[in-house]
């Protein structure tokens, strides 16, 4: 029987570039795997035709107007494309600002094929009322479920995902996996979404995820895993600057 195929998507905003461009390092870096990167850019995707939701700026924020709520990144909708652009039979995708420490074959061993969608099911309920960028932090049915999902991409029960659908349904419906039912979503270990400033810190993080804003903000410059962060953009750097 044939292992199946995996690609990553990561989401983009240009906001945070410097933290999908370490994040996309650190996957690479450890990686056993050879995996093919791409980002979800919004104006790709609008050129393409997969994107077409009423979307308009309000200051430094950006809204949607299907929804009715402001979109904390600009791939906070885009993500639910990731089975559309796939060519392979599974896809990882993870919000831009993931610190991968583990490699990521690791995560694509527990593929299951019983389900549609795999994610880490967290009980997230955040008590601050601003993230990031001075972004509002919204609650939501799943909160964070859909940050890092790892997708079974040819699953019947995705079918119904259709570009049509992502493009009418506000967000907080998608966010919950509203064209699957609860027994179609499969779990996955919380080292594998870690978040900062609310996972248990007994647990070692693979993948730790700044969802309050990352070390690449000043008033984040003293997060949790901030250090491992800044040592993974040097090497980064110093990565770049030898290679031809």
């Amino acid at each position: 029987m044939a292992m199946p195929s995996f690609s990553l998507f990561i989401g983009y905003d240009p906001r945070e570039d410097a933290a999908y461009r370490v994040c996309a390092y650190s996957v690479q870096r450890r990686s056993s795997l050879r995996l093919a990167i791409a980002g979800i850019h919004l104006d790709a995707m609008r050129q393409r035709g997969l994107y077409w939701r009423p979307t308009e700026q309000r200051g430094p924020q950006l809204w949607d107007g299907i929804s009715a709520a402001p979109m904390s990144t600009e791939f906070a909708i885009s993500r639910f494309l990731t089975p559309h652009l796939s060519q392979t039979d599974w896809a990882i995708f993870c919000d831009g600002d993931f610190l991968f420490l583990e490699d990521i074959a690791k995560l694509t061993q527990l593929a299951d094929p019983r389900y549609a969608v795999m994610c880490v099911q967290h009980q997230h309920l955040p008590s601050e009322t601003v993230k990031m960028d001075n972004q509002p932090q919204l609650l939501y049915a799943r909160k964070n479920w859909s940050s890092l999902m790892l997708w079974n991409c040819r699953h019947p029960a995705n079918a119904p995902l259709t570009v049509e659908r992502i493009n009418r349904v506000p967000g907080r419906d998608l966010h919950r996996f509203c064209w699957l039912e609860d027994g179609q979503i499969g779990s996955l270990p919380p080292a594998w979404n870690w978040l900062e400033g609310h996972s248990d810190p007994r647990i070692t993080p693979h993948a730790v995820h700044y969802t309050r804003g990352g070390p690449w903000f000043e008033s984040m410059k003293n997060c949790a895993y901030a250090q491992q962060w800044r040592d993974e953009e040097a090497a980064m750097r110093a990565a770049q600057a030898t290679s031809p």
